[in-house]
């Protein structure tokens, strides 16, 4: 019988994966979502041609919802000003809350013209393309060239969808780092390999070179890394001309307040070694890069709004934990009164913002619950659970409005399914909200 209530709040792989490891403990577990839809950047942020991987994801996701003691409570914001603050969830009985809200927030370089029409954060563009309501029927003044700034898998997403589908004239990347330090893949380079000008980046490896080798670093090996992704390529579908711009850090964007961005302004680096670190340093010389668009994909950062301390770009964690996993501290901290935040754990990126995929996500999450188990033998049983849990339910009834459950879930992909089937797509769905709420009778 089960003897203890715990609040999951954010519904992608960490808390998941978390909410599925506490009720196979014993734990009745109420499943908090900010969209209608669970998965989070699993669902959100894998690009949209990923079919296979999306639909396995989704299976086990669905099996997860299918267990009894799990009840899911999606299009509900758990935050400072929403609907449901986190004292609520410890009001109302909660013993422990896991918070695994991903990093929503987004990273900004505080430059001059970051707010210019045509400036974006590359989170905003991946929920659009993947249809994140209410992000998915957002305008986006996409312009012919674009400069990308970043050097990941985000940045490599982003270049697709403006190669292969916008099939935009020009896409610049700014890296403010050397060819040697990309952290893209190559299975990612190979979705835009063809339309990168190698002429162009041949010159600019060129005159990167005697910095790149000044510090060690093997400049015919990163300029083989490009034409590796070759092997494999996509074939083309535009003529978006590719092109690379490595250490290069930008510092304002240049533009018109009606008509939006014209130019990313870049200052050329160099790199130094500091205690035994490669990193980028400032030469003081500046230069244009045309941009009508430009989109910075340089990481994220979590949701400024839930009543959490922040260190860095994650919600701050207990240095000393008294329920560590595998060294590792899952209990929220108060930096201010060096106190833990009790009964309150970190998962996922919502602990250690942009940092690894889904399986990491689910390891993640897994351990915050094997942290929150721990915690839970040091805390009084709920003898009247069912009672207890009944007044949360009432409360959720007469404060929350459009709450979606696991019944309303299975309606809404009954219906996208048929969607999809009647209009012969590989995948479908809904790209708002109120279709989604409209099909659940909310």
């Amino acid at each position: 019988m089960e003897k203890h209530m715990v609040a999951v709040v954010g519904a992608g792989p960490a808390g998941l994966f978390a909410s599925r490891y506490l009720a196979s403990n014993g734990i009745r577990v109420a499943l908090f979502n900010r969209d209608i839809k669970p998965g989070g950047l699993a669902e959100y942020g894998i690009y949209p041609d990923k079919i296979k991987m999306k639909t396995g994801l989704r299976k086990q996701f669905s099996q997860i919802m299918e267990l009894p003691n799990i009840e899911y409570f999606g299009n509900v914001k758990v935050s400072s000003g929403g609907p449901m603050f986190l004292s609520d969830l410890i009001k109302l009985g909660f013993q422990s809350i896991l918070v695994t809200t991903g990093a929503q927030g987004t990273k900004w370089l505080n430059l001059p013209g970051e707010y210019l029409p045509g400036v974006y954060h590359a989170k905003d563009v991946v929920f659009h393309y993947n249809l994140l309501p209410p992000y998915s029927d957002r305008r986006y003044l996409i312009g012919p060239k674009v400069a990308l700034v970043g050097a990941g898998n985000v940045m490599m997403d982003i270049a697709r969808y403006l190669i292969r589908d916008k099939k935009v004239e020009k896409v610049t990347v700014v890296v403010r780092r050397g060819p040697g330090e990309i952290k893209f893949t190559r299975q990612e380079l190979e979705n835009v390999v063809t339309n990168l000008d190698f002429e162009k980046l041949d010159a600019e490896i060129n005159r990167v070179a005697p910095i790149i080798n000044a510090v060690g670093q093997d400049v015919e090996e990163a300029r083989q890394s490009f034409k590796d992704g070759l092997a494999k390529a996509l074939e083309p579908v535009s003529s978006t001309i590719l092109e690379f711009n490595f250490l290069s850090s930008p510092t304002r964007i240049i533009g018109d307040w009606t008509k939006g961005s014209t130019a990313l302004e870049v200052e050329d680096n160099t790199l130094v070694a500091v205690d035994g670190r490669i990193k980028p340093k400032s030469l003081g010389t500046k230069r244009l890069i045309p941009a009508d668009t430009v989109i910075f994909a340089i990481g994220d950062t979590i949701d400024k709004e839930f009543p959490l301390p922040i260190e860095w770009d994650s919600y701050a964690a207990n240095p000393d934990p008294s329920y560590p996993i595998e060294g590792v501290s899952y209990e929220a901290f108060d930096p201010d009164t060096k106190t833990a935040i009790k009964s309150v754990f970190l998962a996922g990126w919502a602990r250690l913002a942009s940092t690894g995929l889904v399986g990491v996500a689910r390891k993640d999450g897994e351990n915050a619950a094997r942290a929150i188990l721990q915690y839970l033998e040091t805390v009084p049983v709920i003898e009247n659970l069912e009672e207890k849990y009944g007044d949360f339910r009432k409360w959720v009834n007469d404060n929350l409005h459009q709450v979606i459950t696991k019944e309303d879930l299975l309606k809404i992909e009954s219906v996208e399914q048929e969607k999809q089937r009647s209009l012969d797509l590989k995948d479908f769905k809904f790209e708002t909200n109120d279709e989604m709420l409209i099909i659940a009778g909310k």
